[in-house]
């Protein structure tokens, strides 16, 4: 049987789970579960995604993810293609480890998305010793909600849901809470679980637009690396590796280019290459100080968002 095509747009808010194959869990320490979860933040780098929430149990997660104009089928690929040949290399094992594609269902309006929220934060009271402490299970974002820990990763922007309770921080804690535990009623699991796919759901945020030319990042690049446009195209030009790595990672994260399309744009050059030089400007917008604010400074000069509602 054919599979059913996936329902996508780019401004789409998605609710995601992912499960294990049946004889394995998906996490089997807490070590995975943070692995998961750095491989989350690194390509929110990657593609500017937003996370609303998320829950990682032994053997299933949940993800609720702010495509912000870009394709969820790239995002999730990424993350779980990486996780997986991390857990095998780890846990010395072959083959695959997630059961079939991920699960996605667009969120279709403001009291669906409230509801996923609390149903994906409630998750952690089947598991024992935390039936009625949801918000201390560290691998849900439940407690980075109610102000009672960090993100370590900076991951989740909880101001957005939670700003639909109003503006009084303790007042909409609480009434959050009180959502979050009447998620244990029968009814409500079931709507949550993908029984039905939703429809696109559309709120006052604003989207960011994929459609950058890659001419106008190289000419950023060039500029900003003081080097000539024309070596970012020139192979084997080691003296121009960091600002050809910079032009391949907005590439990938502003056009919504494949590898594929990347090495159409630069010329002789395999994805091998490609992936190894988005991997490269990753890493120097992550942990060098000359790089910080990269993207988001291109998109100032370059990007536009278009309002939702």
């Amino acid at each position: 049987m054919p599979r059913v095509a996936r329902q996508k747009a780019p401004e789409g808010i998605y609710h995601i789970m992912c499960k294990s194959i049946s004889e394995v869990d998906l996490f089997k320490d807490d070590e995975d579960k943070l692995k998961y979860l750095s491989l989350v933040k690194k390509y929110q780098k990657t593609y500017q995604f937003r996370v609303y929430g998320y829950c990682l149990m032994d053997n299933h997660l949940h993800l609720i993810i702010d495509a912000n104009g870009s394709d969820i089928s790239r995002i999730m690929h990424s993350i779980n293609f990486s996780y997986a040949q991390y857990f095998n290399r780890r846990h010395k094992r072959h083959g695959h480890l997630f059961q079939d594609r991920f699960k996605s269902k667009m969120v279709k309006d403001e009291r669906y998305l409230l509801a996923l929220s609390a149903y994906v934060h409630n998750n952690p009271t089947d598991i024992k010793g935390y039936e009625k402490e949801p918000e201390k299970y560290e691998f849900s974002s439940l407690s980075i909600y109610l102000g009672l820990r960090h993100d370590p990763y900076e991951l989740v922007d909880d101001g957005f849901i939670m700003g639909l309770f109003g503006n009084n921080a303790q007042s909409a804690r609480e009434n959050y809470v009180e959502l979050v535990f009447k998620c244990d009623d029968k009814n409500f699991r079931e709507e949550m679980e993908f029984l039905n796919e939703g429809t696109e759901y559309r709120s006052y945020r604003r989207i960011l637009v994929r459609d950058m030319r890659p001419e106008e990042i190289a000419e950023y690049v060039s500029m900003k690396m003081d080097v000539k446009e024309i070596k970012l195209y020139t192979k084997n030009a080691r003296d121009v590796v960091e600002a050809k790595a910079l032009f391949v990672l907005l590439m990938r994260s502003l056009c919504n280019f494949k590898c594929s399309d990347i090495c159409r744009v630069l010329g002789n050059i395999t994805n091998a290459r490609v992936s190894k030089l988005s991997s490269t400007g990753l890493k120097l917008i992550d942990e060098d100080e000359r790089f910080r604010g990269f993207i988001r400074e291109f998109i100032k000069v370059y990007g536009y968002t278009e309002c939702k509602s």
